[in-house]
């Protein structure tokens, strides 16, 4: 008879996200992952059959988080510019810390197609809730009429990883909140 598992999954794969983050798929090794997750190796390669296995599920969680993080402050403000607004202000106050979905295609490109399917699912959710807040403030009037609500979703997404690369790359927050000045005029 097999063993229960003797940890909590979503904790573990919370500690695998840190990791992932801090080295990457490459740099992390199995060894700091078990560390990190409390677990032993076996258990590892029970529950997710392989580092690989691990990295998805600590993608998939941190991207959920994520888009979730990034809708709910789509619309925690009055105004949907405003809300626009606090989701990159956010990105800014926590771009010294690597963004593993950004690491994600920097290291693998498109040359994974699980990690792949993983993206497209959330970055789906993420333009959703984009352009759901992009028809808002131009509702409201504080979005060019004129402008495509397709090309300012993929802008402003673009927009967080560029802030996100830019802030690993040494910029500081100075720079980091001058191009958010420079996204949030082109919606004018």
């Amino acid at each position: 008879m097999a063993r229960p598992r003797e940890f909590d999954i979503d904790t573990a794969v919370q500690a695998a996200v840190e990791v992932f983050r801090a080295h990457g798929f490459e740099g992390a090794s199995a060894q700091m992952l078990v560390d990190a997750m409390g677990i032993g190796r076996q258990s590892l390669y029970d529950t997710f059959g392989d580092k690989w296995g691990v990295y998805l599920a600590a993608v998939k969680r941190y991207s959920q988080d994520e888009v979730r993080t990034h809708a709910e402050l789509l619309t925690s403000r009055d105004r949907a510019i405003e809300g626009i607004r606090a989701m990159f202000d956010r990105v800014v106050a926590e771009a010294d810390r690597a963004c593993l979905g950004v690491s994600s295609t920097v290291e693998f490109g498109c040359g994974r197609p699980d990690l792949v399917k993983l993206r497209e699912e959330s970055g789906a959710t993420l333009v959703r809730a984009v352009k759901a807040a992009l028809a808002l403030a131009r509702e409201q009037g504080d979005i060019a009429a004129d402008l495509d609500m397709d090309s300012l979703a993929a802008f402003l997404i673009a927009t967080i990883a560029s802030i996100r690369l830019a802030a690993r790359g040494g910029a500081g927050p100075a720079q980091l909140s001058a191009l958010v000045d420079l996204a949030m005029r082109a919606l004018r």
